[in-house]
């Protein structure tokens, strides 16, 4: 008897699942059909520089924190005021009022006094070295026996330095003082998150004294350009590349490069430089890049390089088998750089039967078991 209602009840019960099963397999391939073609408009869409994503920060406060705390300790150093073109002085010569006056230092430099049978050089010097040049130059010219010379600097206008490019603040500085390249920098705000991992001073032509000529001849210089790189002011500590500026001067810090991955890695996209000290390697970047797939080809890797001379791309083969397990030495990245990791046809063809098997299994389980 209970082998007959057994017996009754699993035809019925096959006979109400079958349908069930086949309604589900249905829309379980309907499902993989649509997924599937998702996967391959998505595998045609485009992923180079034009279609990549924003891109991705990698620099820390850390690096304007050093310039502040730099900057504050070069500036105990700084020595007197230097005195440039279009400054207005105050000089006072003490009981020669003939003598006293608000004086402008003129373009190229220079003072007139009365009296006085030439122009004197002023740019350059602090003002107690212009107060005992022109207490020199008074008494060697038979003008005021014992002379008491007193200069001070009423107006300062001589010294903009200017301050452009990925920086927080771009600014110009009037610089009351020696102002070296990491206070201009710290005054800015420092630099912004897409700094490069470089600062360029630029100079122009400018007359400077003579050191060598007792009556303050003037040299012609030509202009000049300084490359500084962040690293060795910041992790050095040398002060020969904390270089002091002067008025004219021009800092820029130029915008950081972008490197592309592109390919079967996990987050396809451009991520900035952004004043990577340490530089931005192959290891770096495929961890920014969220790894690679499991259908990655990681012995045909290539590196997409702008060749100088022609304007093409080489193209730089790469093993990241090799780099990955530490076999070989990891790969520096240049800026726009484009790591393209290349997709195993097979093993994507393989994933995707296992996908569908999966697929199938659970749709019929889940189904069957609500049957249940």
């Amino acid at each position: 008897m209970w082998g007959g209602v057994f017996n009754l009840s699993h035809r019925k019960w096959q006979g109400e699942l079958r349908p069930a099963l086949s309604v589900s397999t249905g829309i379980a391939l309907l499902l993989l059909l649509s997924a599937l073609s998702a996967f391959s408009q998505q595998q045609k869409t485009p992923q180079g520089p034009e279609s990549a994503p924003k891109p991705i920060s990698i620099v820390t406060s850390e690096t304007n924190d050093r310039i502040a705390q730099l900057a504050l300790a070069s500036d105990v150093k700084q020595g007197d005021y230097s005195i440039g073109a279009g400054d207005l002085l105050d000089i006072e010569v003490f009981d020669v009022p003939e003598l006293s006056r608000d004086v402008r230092v003129n373009e190229t430099g220079y003072i007139s006094l009365p009296l006085m049978p030439s122009k004197v050089r002023a740019t350059g010097l602090s003002p107690f070295q212009l107060q005992d040049k022109l207490a020199e130059l008074l008494q060697t010219n038979g003008l005021v026996s014992t002379p008491q010379v007193t200069v001070s600097v009423k107006e300062q206008h001589s010294q903009p330095i200017t301050v452009i490019g990925a920086v927080k603040i771009p600014m110009v500085i009037q610089a009351m003082r020696k102002t070296t390249l990491l206070q201009a920098l710290s005054q800015a705000g420092g630099i912004s998150p897409e700094a490069g991992s470089t600062v360029i001073v630029t100079r122009a032509a400018r007359d400077v004294s003579d050191s060598s000529d007792p009556a303050g001849a003037s040299v012609a210089s030509g202009p000049q350009t300084f490359t500084i790189s962040l690293s060795d002011i910041l992790e050095s500590g040398d002060s020969r590349f904390n270089i002091p500026l002067v008025g004219g001067d021009v800092v820029s810090v130029p915008r950081a490069g972008i490197i592309y991955v592109v390919g079967a890695v996990n987050k396809p996209g451009g991520f900035m430089l952004e004043n990577d000290l340490d530089r931005m390697t192959m290891l770096k970047m495929l961890s920014l890049a969220g790894g690679t797939t499991s259908t990655a080809k990681m012995k045909k890797a290539v590196i997409l390089r702008k060749n100088p001379d022609t304007g093409q791309r080489d193209q730089v083969p790469v093993d990241l088998s090799k780099i990955m397990h530490m076999k070989t030495q990891d790969v520096q990245l240049q800026a726009n750089d484009i790591l393209f990791v290349p997709d195993s046809a097979g093993l994507r063809a393989l994933h995707r039967a296992g996908d569908v098997g999966v697929a199938l299994t659970e749709g019929a389980g889940i189904v069957a078991f609500g049957r249940l």
